[in-house]
Order: structure tokens, then sequence, then C-alpha cells
């Protein structure tokens, strides 16, 4: 679905420069700390701003070659866009009647409706959670066959979130060969929901792995500095200093289980994978 090859972009003291892909029927995860380069790689997808080298592919075609066409094919949520706050819902409708043909007025309708937001109400009266629904809802109306998602679940309480991951859900289950590339900083959204997980840290792509492999296969050992100095780190991944231990995160739990039956071994999450591969001492 989508191959992005050795791009690169440089901005005065930052490069962006990785390889990534997003396969039909998938969804993938992109997390990592701001200005770790995520909005700048959803831009160069879109070909808002141009690369400095390399090559993106989306459904088989340059993106630098895409007609109107291919574009209504993108649904897109960026975390700084919105429509024009003076508009209300009912004014987006002729919006996107005119720009998307396949548009689904129908769709657009009963999903506000259900989600309970007004027509008539002014966008900039809307809360965070609101503005959110429909950003998503306007990105899934024109039956897209891949969405861009930028933190589209920041800010929001525990049910607009899970709102959200259901819409995702249907999106994906209506049609096959879908797929969407996701960035969020709330990793438990990601690992319920994402088939494989890139790690961005300065703008180069430090960690990819099936979400399945992470939460299952992954694992925390926690030695004290003798322990560790003699431990095979053969598969640590990264360590971390902490007060109390010397964390480390290992890709196969199972081996250090079987080897080393005494020390102390915790199921990884994705957020203690992002905490000791970002914070830690890297070892790949």
């Amino acid at each position: 679905m989508l191959v992005v090859k050795d791009i690169r972009k440089t901005y005065n003291d930052f490069t962006l420069d990785l390889s990534l892909r997003v396969l039909k029927g998938h969804i993938t995860g992109l997390v990592g700390e701001n200005g770790a380069g995520k909005t700048t790689l959803f831009k160069l997808i879109l070909n808002l701003i141009k690369s400095d080298g390399g090559n993106i592919l989306l459904f088989d075609k340059d993106i630098k070659k895409f007609n109107n066409k291919d574009k209504t094919r993108i649904g897109v949520v960026l975390a700084e866009s919105t429509f024009c706050s003076y508009f209300n819902s009912k004014d987006i409708i002729s919006i996107m009647e005119k720009f998307y043909p396949k548009f689904n007025k129908t769709y657009y309708l009963d999903k506000l409706n259900k989600l309970n937001i007004p027509l008539d109400k002014k966008i900039q009266g809307f809360s965070t959670g609101m503005k959110a629904k429909l950003k998503l809802v306007i990105a899934l109306s024109h039956e897209a066959d891949f969405l861009i998602l930028d933190e589209i679940t920041a800010g929001l309480d525990v049910i607009a979130r899970d709102e959200i991951l259901k819409m995702l859900q249907e999106y994906m289950e209506a049609k096959e060969n879908r797929s969407i590339l996701i960035s969020s900083h709330i990793s438990n959204d990601l690992e319920t929901i994402c088939d494989d997980i890139y790690m961005i840290n300065q703008g180069k792509i430090i960690l990819h792995e099936d979400t399945d492999v992470i939460l299952n296969d992954y694992g925390i050992v926690k030695v004290d500095v003798d322990t560790f100095n003699n431990l095979d780190k053969s598969q640590v991944l990264s360590y971390l200093n902490t007060t109390y231990s010397i964390n480390c995160l290992v890709k196969n739990k199972k081996y250090y289980q079987e080897n080393y039956p005494k020390i102390i071994i915790e199921k990884a999450s994705l957020d203690s994978v992002i905490e000791i591969m970002l914070k830690g001492v890297r070892q790949c």
C-alpha cells in the first residue's frame, strides 16, 4: 500500500532519514517523542513538502505524480488541521461534495447523529472530543482506501477514544485491503488496533516490530549491576538505569526465563518499550 524508501528531509539542525512500509489490510502505528519527525513524515507522504531525496509510493504510484482522483483515495487527519471554526457541520457537506465524488452524505449524517455532533453549531464551540470525532468522520466519509491519522485520540477521554477506535475498526472491516498509518502518544490505543509499530527518534526508525511480538515475546529483565555485567546481552535491545535496578528490554524473554530462572522478568508493554528505547542505552 505505502512504501517509503530512503526518504530524507533536512531543517537546519534536524534531518529525517528513514524507510517504512504499510501493508494492505494493516494498521501501522508510528510512535516517538514530539519533534521526532512524525508530522514531517506525514507531510512528505501527502506531498505537502518536498523531500531532499528518496521516494514514496502509495497505491503503487509515486506520490509526486498523483492526480486529483488519486488524492481522493486518501483520508487525512493532521493534528493542527481543521475546517474554518466559523463553519458548522452542515457547511462541510457542500465542500466535501465538491471535492470528493465518493462523498457519502448519508454515512456522514448518520455518524454525526450517532456521535451527538450538532449540524448547526459552529465548530469553534465544539469540545476537543467533538472536533476530533468530526475530523475523523470527514476522513471516513469519502470511501478512502488509505488513512493518515496524526494524534487522532490526543486529549480525549476514554469514552471518546473508544468511539474513535471503534470507527477505525469498522472502517477496516467494511472493505478489504484498506490501510491506516496512525501516530499516537497513547500507546494503549495502538496496542489495541495496530498490526505493527515503528518507533522514530531524531528522524530515524530505531525499532520496527509486529505488535503481537512486542506484547508476547518482548520482556523487561530487571537486574542489579553485578548480574547485568554477567548477563548475556545478545537479546538486549536497550537498557535503562533506575534507582533500584537496571531494566533491560529484551526481544526474547523466554530465553532469559530458561537461562536465568532467578532474575525478575516482566511482560513488556508498548509504554515500557518506548521508555527504555528512547531513554535508555540502545544496543542495536
